[in-house]
C-alpha cells in the first residue's frame, strides 16, 4: 500500500506571529521543518514537552530553526497539543496517518516548502547549537549539485533529523516511499550527501530514555 493519499492530504496551518528568543540570521531561502510526531513511548511522557531551563523542548528548537530559516514548518498529529507555544514563524503540518515513522513525516513537510533548501530537525534535540547550524547555512552555496543533502556522518551512519536536504529530492524520497521504504539510512546510501563537519557532538544527543534525559540536565 502507497502512501500517496497521505502525502497529499499534508495541511498546512499558520501559527501565526510570534515571538523569536533567538537572534536571527535566517535565510530567506532557506525553510526548517522541525518532526513532532513520535510517540515517545520509551520517555513515558511527550518529549516535546520537556522542559529546558522552563521551556518546551519543541519551543526551543523551533526558536533555533527560526534564526535560521524564513518558514519553519511543525509537522504532528497532535495540533492541539502545541498550538499554545511560541513557534516563531511557525505553521503547523497535520501528519496523517500517524506512526508512519520520521521518513513519511518529512516527505509530508517536504511538499509544502518552496526554497531550494530545507533545514530538518526533530524535536528531541536539547543540546541543539545555533551558532553550528547558522555555520552550516552559510556553507550551502559550496554543497556539490550532486548531492541531494549535506548531513553530519558518525559511525553508525548519517544523522538524518539534523542537516539539510535539497527540495528536488523529494520525486526520489516518494519513490522510495511508495515501494514501502522507511529508513533514511537506506534511503540515503542510494545518493551522493555532502559531510557536514561537528565541531561538538554533544548537540546531536537525543532523548529517547528518562535515563537520557537525566544525564543531560
Amino acid at each position: 500500500m502507497t502512501n500517496n493519499s497521505a502525502l497529499s492530504n499534508a495541511t498546512c496551518y499558520n501559527g501565526g506571529n510570534l515571538r523569536n528568543a533567538v537572534a536571527p540570521q535566517h535565510s530567506a531561502l532557506l525553510s526548517a521543518i522541525v518532526l513532532a510526531g513520535g510517540k515517545s513511548s520509551r520517555m513515558g511522557q511527550d518529549k516535546a514537552l520537556l522542559t529546558v531551563d522552563g521551556v518546551p523542548l519543541l519551543q526551543q528548537v523551533c526558536q533555533i530553526a527560526a534564526a535560521c530559516a524564513e518558514t519553519v514548518y511543525i509537522v504532528t498529529p497532535w495540533l492541539e497539543r502545541y498550538q499554545h507555544l511560541h513557534l516563531p514563524r511557525g505553521n503547523f503540518i497535520l501528519e496523517a496517518p500517524v506512526n508512519q515513522g520520521p521518513l513519511v513525516g518529512f516527505a509530508q513537510g517536504l511538499t509544502q516548502v518552496q526554497t531550494d533548501w530545507v533545514l530538518l530537525l526533530a524535536c528531541d534535540l536539547p543540546k541543539l547549537q545555533v551558532e553550528v547550524l547558522q555555520g552550516w547555512v552559510a556553507q550551502l552555496d559550496n554543497v556539490g549539485e550532486d548531492a541531494i543533502a549535506a548531513l553530519a556522518h558518525h559511525p553508525k551512519g548519517w544523522e538524518p533529523l539534523c542537516g539539510f536536504y535539497r527540495r528536488r529530492c523529494l520525486p526520489q524520497l516518494l519513490d522510495f516511499i511508495n515501494q514501502g521504504g522507511r529508513s533514511f539510512q537506506q534511503w540515503l546510501q542510494q545518493y551522493s550527501v555532502q559531510v557536514l563537519a561537528v565541531p561538538d557532538t554533544k548537540m546531536l544527543l537525543n532523548c529517547n530514555t528518562p535515563e537520557d534525559w537525566a544525564l543531560m540536565q
